[in-house]
């Protein structure tokens, strides 16, 4: 085994490192990524380059018809994804993101495109900016994830439309060539969505994982169905053997509530890193923020015509105290307003969440991805 930097884990401290690692990218101008292959599509028409011919932004993003897949990475390791962007048009929640590692049969990520970057709420038409580590959304609309994602022997990429309309991308997607410790883990992201939260049900944003690995991450997109403060609810971590079965619905529901987390939160904005109500004390509004590790990047609020309901959009990295199980995995979260009396109101509101780790294949299969009118923010 070479001793040799590998290039990955990447930070200030080892920039300057030299390593046998070869850079490559993924675009409409270069599809497979190899080597001297960028610049090279010909089109008979020649569109805006036209004057100029091949090499001089001839094909800069592809499309998609409803229905259709796109392949937009299809790469042999070893290696690792270490930077994509991103900016399409169409519907965000219809425009499906799939990852597979290393020839697997179902992906170790699904999810919708805006979902991916913690920005749900966003669409072609509106902008809301995100600064983080691992992800930002930069004007307009340019979506950037910093994730490592190594793969040994195959990466494959799409993207689906399941949409009534064309839509279209321009995409980069950064990786390198190189070896891949033993114990680098696979890269994991799964979408769920609750519409409306039964009455006194916890929310699941992950559950049924086995194995081992680490969470990462959580986005929220999370519509408000009541008036009054909604975030009291606790997120819940159960991990080897807290859960039996390592399913929610399946142990919480038949235990009558006794199964145990060991790691407890005590509120929703205290998991995102806020504190009392996200609010600005001087303007006595919700108050938008991003940090390297946790923000409000857009709260959708009503205005008296179609925008009818408050909506927030919520992130949460856990970079620096990575969440890790040996065995089994499962992550939740109380949906608790306030009623008369001052009691807790278990709501019944419009969640959906993005669940971001890194653990050992095989994965267990995800829950299928909820229909296109089950996606669709209306």
């Amino acid at each position: 085994m070479s001793t040799q930097f590998n290039g990955l884990g990447l930070h200030l401290g080892n920039l300057s490192q030299l390593s046998p690692a070869e850079s490559r990218s993924c675009s409409p101008e270069n599809p497979t990524g190899a080597k001297g292959q960028g610049g090279r599509h010909v089109d008979p028409n020649h569109g805006c380059s036209r004057d100029l011919g091949t090499g001089w932004k001839v094909r800069p993003c592809v499309s998609a018809n409803p229905g259709e897949t796109l392949v937009l990475a299809d790469l042999e390791g070893p290696g690792a994804i270490q930077q994509i962007w991103m900016t399409p048009t169409g519907n965000y929640r219809f425009t499906i993101l799939r990852f597979f590692w290393d020839g697997e049969a179902t992906p170790s990520v699904e999810v919708p495109i805006g979902d991916f970057f913690a920005s749900a709420y966003t669409n072609f038409n509106t902008f809301a900016p995100l600064h983080s580590l691992p992800v930002c959304v930069n004007p307009g609309n340019a979506f950037n994830c910093y994730w490592e994602m190594p793969f040994r022997k195959h990466c494959k990429v799409t993207l689906e439309n399941i949409g009534f309309e064309p839509m279209r991308i321009f995409y980069q997607i950064n990786y390198t060539l190189t070896e891949v410790p033993a114990d680098a883990a696979y890269f994991h992201a799964q979408f769920r969505r609750t519409n409306p939260l039964p009455y006194k049900d916890v929310y699941t944003l992950l559950d049924g994982v086995h194995g081992q690995g680490h969470y990462v991450g959580t986005s929220m997109a999370w519509q408000i169905n009541n008036n009054g403060w909604w975030g009291e609810g606790e997120i819940k971590f159960y991990l080897d053997g807290d859960l039996p079965g390592g399913v929610v619905g399946r142990n919480i529901k038949e235990h009558g509530g006794e199964c145990y987390p060991t790691i407890c939160g005590t509120g929703t904005e205290d998991y995102f890193c806020g504190s009392y109500n996200f609010e600005n004390k001087t303007t006595k509004q919700y108050q938008e923020f991003t940090t390297a590790y946790a923000g409000v990047p857009h709260v959708v609020r009503p205005d008296g015509l179609y925008s009818a309901n408050l909506r927030f959009s919520l992130y949460r990295w856990h970079i620096m105290d990575p969440v890790r199980f040996q065995k089994d995995f499962a992550v939740t979260m109380q949906a608790l307003g306030w009623r008369t009396g001052g009691r807790y109101l278990p709501a019944q509101d419009d969640i959906a969440s993005v669940a971001f780790w890194y653990q050992a294949e095989p994965h267990a299969a995800f829950p299928k991805l909820p229909e296109r009118d089950r996606l669709e923010i209306i």
